[in-house]
């Protein structure tokens, strides 16, 4: 007699009523990885933090990213980075600037060449990091100690991304026109309803029907 099921996949697989036959394991760290997505709305501006995507690879990560956070909104370009890639600060109280409320030790053993470090801020909580540029250093630490003396006075921040250049997947220029397909559609944004001005010439309409009676 077969194992019978609300789940008509269940009911498919002819399972045997009574005592399932044994599962295999699973093999340990068999999920996804876990990818943060940067997105950039128009050229020449800051690419920002769109969200994470589960995939198997960073080349699948960025499909998926390219089909959650590129499809409904104006794109010019995707960064793709494992999350275990970046180097997080602590958060900074919102009155406070993080490069003002910790400090890192850069180790002496540091090694040439220089390598190149993206740097994004959070300008407030609530918000989402910015890439504000790039540095270069020999490790994370130095890289934080480089990027205090080139972006804190000018963009404070309440914590700090920081990620080598060479761990971002990030699309190719000669790739530009995969963004041709996704203009921006104004008409799925609340303020291309105008809806506060049609609210607005109804409560004059309105009162002038009042004055006249």
């Amino acid at each position: 007699m077969s194992l019978k099921s609300l789940d008509p996949r269940i009911n498919r697989m002819n399972l045997p009523d009574g005592e399932l036959p044994p599962m295999e394991p699973k093999a340990a760290f068999d999920q996804f990885e876990t990818f943060e997505v940067f997105a950039r709305k128009r050229d020449k501006t800051p690419f920002t933090y769109a969200g994470p995507v589960h995939a198997p690879n960073a080349d699948v990560a960025f499909l998926f990213a390219k089909e959650q956070y590129s499809r409904r909104s104006a794109c010019s370009g995707l960064w793709v980075v494992l999350t275990r890639h970046i180097m997080v600060s602590p958060y900074a109280n919102d009155d406070e600037n993080i490069y003002d409320s910790f400090e890192v030790e850069i180790p002496e053993d540091t090694t040439w060449p220089l390598e190149s470090y993206e740097v994004f801020h959070l300008k407030k909580r609530g918000k989402a990091h910015t890439h504000v540029g790039r540095i270069g250093a020999t490790s994370y630490q130095e890289a934080y100690h480089k990027a205090k003396a080139a972006f804190a006075a000018e963009h404070p921040a309440v914590n700090m991304w920081v990620v080598k250049s060479k761990n971002v997947l990030q699309s190719a220029e000669e790739d530009r026109d995969m963004w041709l397909t996704l203009p921006e559609k104004k008409y799925r944004e609340p303020a291309a309803y105008k809806v506060l001005d049609r609210i607005k010439k109804f409560k004059e309409e309105e009162e002038q029907k009042a004055l006249t009676k």
